[in-house]
């Protein structure tokens, strides 16, 4: 039976939950009909062994059977880490109304892009926790891989997905490189990409400037 090995490309399908068994993610069809969730479910693919995933789940991908199912249970700091005290801070109610915010306990909110839960609200303070709402708990992942990557086409959009999350990035390539067409101003931000890029498919990474802002303009996921 053919199983995976460290830098294969696979496609996966997933489901994450809590322990307590409550999804938050998975791009399995009858799993996102439980969470109602939009997003129409697909295959995610990854290049194993290249902190394309959580780094628990990246390590019991190594070695596994394609088309078998797996279960693997993760502690926090293989999945969303603990909890840090050093995250939970009072900011001025002020920062939220200049953002046309109004902060309730309980909340979780969106502020200058970062997403935060709101623990109080106490006269003009307003008590946040910026860590992840997943972080100290523990997870469970339940898994299939479907079949492995070959064709290069799929592995550089994959890639170019997870640099550049939920925006549509154009891409040709010739001979070992992919360029991405976009504006000259991301020139060194591709740059910078490159050889995280080279080392997890040995192409280089390059940019073809185009005049129009609206073709494609990336910024990097974080």
């Amino acid at each position: 039976m053919e199983k995976t090995n460290k830098d294969d490309f696979i496609e996966l399908e997933f489901t994450g939950l809590v322990k307590d068994g409550e999804i938050f993610d998975t791009n399995r069809k009858e799993d996102a009909e439980k969470i109602d969730l939009k997003i129409g479910p697909k295959p995610m693919i990854i290049s194993i062994g290249h902190d394309m995933i959580l780094p628990g789940l990246d390590k019991d991908l190594e070695g596994k059977e394609i088309g078998k199912s797996y279960e693997v249970e993760l502690q926090p700091k293989d999945a969303f880490q603990e909890r840090k005290k050093e995250l939970i801070r009072l900011i001025p109610k002020s920062a939220f109304t200049a953002q046309n915010l109004d902060p309730k306990p309980g909340m979780t909110l969106a502020l200058d892009q970062t997403l935060v839960r709101i623990a109080s609200v106490s006269g003009g303070r307003v008590l946040v926790d910026f860590n992840n709402p997943l972080s100290g708990k523990v997870i469970i992942y339940k898994y299939k891989i479907l079949k492995k990557v070959t064709d290069i086409k799929p592995k550089i959009q994959s890639i170019i997905d997870f640099f550049f999350k939920g925006q549509k990035i154009e891409f040709e390539i010739k001979e070992k490189k992919a360029i991405i067409k976009t504006l000259a101003v991301y020139k060194p931000m591709i740059e910078e990409l490159n050889k995280r890029f080279k080392d997890i498919l040995g192409y280089e990474l390059d940019i073809e400037e185009v005049k129009e802002e609206k073709e494609n303009n990336p910024s990097p996921s974080q």
